[in-house]
């Protein structure tokens, strides 16, 4: 059965070339032109992944996502016409997993939605996978995607995880933010590197107690290392 990708716009035209994009490439389509319905959307038939205007009436998309948050994991990428860094930062921060800049490329679009639900799938493999990873006082459950500090469980979201997982299979080894892409993304587009920022930021605030830290290489990336 095919994936259902949910397009939320106010734009019409902006969903037909998505739907026309996406249904070529195999994906079944449904639409929304705002948060409300959206949202409704979201919870009633559970789509495989959420293409999510930023700028839509009433409900914004920013609040979207943080409602939708408190209730589904689902895939969120986000649409906005604003350039400022703000606005991407403040949709990865409430859960967004990735962020394209209108105008877009609606072959682009297709590739990120991909990307990220060939991760998902990757994701859900690990349920057959036993691997437990142990540092210091951090243990990380592959097959479960489940983290513990000191014994107490740390809720982290499919990127968060999937980074984190990343950097401890490889520890003490430099990833550049180019190859965290391409590694935990799946895609490797220039000028996005700030979604990696935004991320580990996330990780390091939920994980401030962990043993060992996510260390800054300036002008390169990073790498986990025992302190």
């Amino acid at each position: 059965m095919a994936e259902t990708i949910l397009v939320v716009d106010d734009e019409q035209r902006i969903i037909d070339l998505a739907r026309m994009y996406l249904e070529q490439d195999g994906f079944r389509v449904a639409s929304a032109t705002n948060g409300t319905i959206a949202r409704r959307v979201i919870l009633r038939d559970q789509p495989s992944l959420v293409v999510l205007d930023l700028m839509l009436p009433g409900m914004d998309g920013l609040e979207v996502c943080r409602r939708v948050r408190e209730a589904s994991d689902v895939p969120i990428i986000m649409l906005t016409a604003r350039s400022e860094d703000i606005d991407k930062i403040v949709g990865l921060e409430l859960g967004a997993d990735d962020y394209l800049t209108k105008p877009f490329n609606p072959r682009e679009l297709v590739a990120r939605i991909r990307a990220i639900l060939r991760r998902t799938d990757r994701a859900d493999a690990n349920d057959d996978m036993p691997a437990t990873i142990a540092l210091g006082n951090l243990t990380i459950d592959a097959r479960r995607r489940h983290v513990e500090i000191d014994g107490r469980p740390i809720e982290l979201r499919l990127k968060e995880f999937d980074l984190l997982q990343t950097l401890a299979e490889n520890k003490g080894a430099v990833f550049s933010r180019e190859r965290l892409l391409n590694v935990v993304w799946g895609y490797d587009f220039a000028g996005e590197t700030r979604t990696v920022d935004v991320h580990i930021a996330h990780l390091r605030h939920k994980l401030r107690d962990m043993a060992p830290v996510i260390e800054t290489v300036w002008g390169v990336g990073y790498k986990l290392e025992d302190r």
